[in-house]
């Protein structure tokens, strides 16, 4: 076939990839990665594919009771506070991005019916005030157990709010009902605790490895929730529903459809799962057929401050550093948006989904 016949089949390939490949993330944007390793007093986060993110200095100091509990391997969401140092890491702060997290794991405590142990902090004449998570909640009378709610026989308010106040100081076993972060609303209720028995119960005939086949229930922002039996549903993090990055979960599924996941954890009453561990890691392949050095042919799908993003074949992209050219507008002139050119490959860490490439040394 003709190279003017090949043209709008290529064409059409690159203007698909331009179309779907993500925005790289700027300062100001909240963003989620994978928790690669931990040094001392920082953290990485692998930010696939735009390079590797940083925890480090006073952001690491401002949240570092939270960092401690975090392990490689661990999903992780921060504000970037520098797109690029001078090292080539995106720089990120957990601390503006906190409350955003606590809201989030507030909303899968809902949908998971997770059971807290919670010290009643407060009485009112409406219920009890407790705290989750630095989060000051609500628990209203109507919502206490059999065994807590206040029996006056002649609702005298004074009485009720007697009867609240023996509870200050004593731990419930509660559930979250209502987690609004727009109106900062945190409902309690001590009724569901009685379902968590019977829950861990169905989660202990559960392993990781096991694979399963489920139906999605309920999609939010930062994963997929899918039932794999009666009364018991497991969490499929975003960073968990795809090799490539997913930004919005909505696009990729809907309620009611049919999943096959795979348990990668089990802890207490509650399962996590993943849908990409199924799928074959692109970078796995990759890492069969290139390597350092090598020249291949990619595709410029983004420029950003760093320079160009191109991309050897789906879900394997590396950076065409600026430093190659005299200027942003030189970089520009040289690589076209939807272009494809030759590069070689001068940094190569499948296992790490890193990769650079170099225009200059594959076409001087």
């Amino acid at each position: 076939m003709s190279e003017e016949n090949n043209a709008p089949v290529i064409n059409g390939v690159m203007q698909k990839v331009i179309n779907e490949s993500p925005e790289p993330p700027k300062e100001g944007d909240i963003v989620e990665g994978v928790v690669s390793a931990i040094g001392r007093a920082r953290v990485y986060v692998d930010l696939f594919p735009f390079g590797s993110g940083l925890i480090y200095g006073r952001e690491y100091m401002n949240a570092r009771d939270v960092l401690r509990k975090v392990a490689v391997g661990d999903a992780i969401g921060a504000k970037v506070v520098d797109a690029g140092n001078e090292d080539g890491y995106i720089e990120l702060s957990l601390k503006e991005a906190r409350q955003a997290l606590i809201w989030g794991d507030a909303e899968a405590a809902v949908s998971n019916q997770s059971v807290f142990n919670l010290e009643v902090k407060e009485a009112n004449k409406g219920g009890l005030i407790m705290e989750w998570q630095g989060i000051q909640g609500f628990l209203p009378a109507s919502q206490l157990s059999a065994d807590n709610y206040p029996r006056v026989a002649d609702g005298d308010k004074d009485k009720i709010l007697s009867e609240l106040q023996s509870l200050v100081g004593k731990f419930l076993s509660v559930v979250i009902i209502t987690a609004d972060p727009k109106e900062s609303k945190l409902i309690f209720s001590e009724k569901g605790s009685a379902e968590k028995e019977n829950k861990e119960e169905k989660v202990s005939r559960y392993e990781v490895g096991d694979v399963r086949e489920g139906e999605v229930t309920g999609i939010v922002d930062f994963g997929v929730f899918v039932k794999v039996e009666d009364g018991l549903e497991g969490l499929v993090h975003i960073s968990e529903l795809d090799w490539g990055l997913v930004e919005n979960p909505r696009t990729l599924f809907k309620v009611g459809d049919k999943v096959k996941v795979k348990v990668i954890d089990v802890k207490d009453d509650k399962i996590s799962l993943s849908i990409k561990q199924l799928k074959e890691n692109p970078w796995v392949s990759a890492a069969k057929k290139y390597s350092k050095d090598q020249v291949v042919e990619g595709v410029v799908i983004k420029f950003n401050k760093h320079g160009a993003l191109a991309s050897i074949e789906e879900g394997v992209a590396g950076l065409v550093h600026i430093s190659e050219f005299e200027s942003e507008q030189k970089l520009k002139e040289t690589l076209s948006l939807g272009g494809v050119y030759k590069f070689k490959i001068t940094l190569f860490e499948p296992g790490s989904q890193r990769m650079t490439l170099s225009y200059k040394e594959a076409n001087s």
